[in-house]
């Protein structure tokens, strides 16, 4: 029963707090690359990040395993991030 309570304990904690960083990360990566005004692009990709948000809480509880969870969300992360700082 631990390992049951285990696994959703960890899929809250990607839904939730991960899921809040890697929303604000794309928001970054959204906001500096959309062809758009510089007040524009933020707002478009703030609106985005509610959608990527819910995407990421969807996403913590469909996934088969732990493994394909974080390793989603890891490379989720990494391409966010490379847009952020590129």
């Amino acid at each position: 029963m631990a390992g049951r309570g285990l696994d959703i304990g960890l899929r809250a904690l990607a839904a939730l707090p991960v899921g809040y960083a890697l929303a604000a990360l794309a928001t970054a990566a959204l906001a500096r690359h959309l062809p758009l005004d510089a007040d524009q692009a933020v707002l478009a990709a703030t609106m985005a990040s509610f959608a990527i948000f819910a995407a990421v809480a969807i996403w913590a509880f469909a996934a088969r395993g732990q493994r394909r969870l974080w390793a989603g969300i890891g490379l989720a992360a990494a391409g966010a991030g490379l847009l952020a700082i590129l």
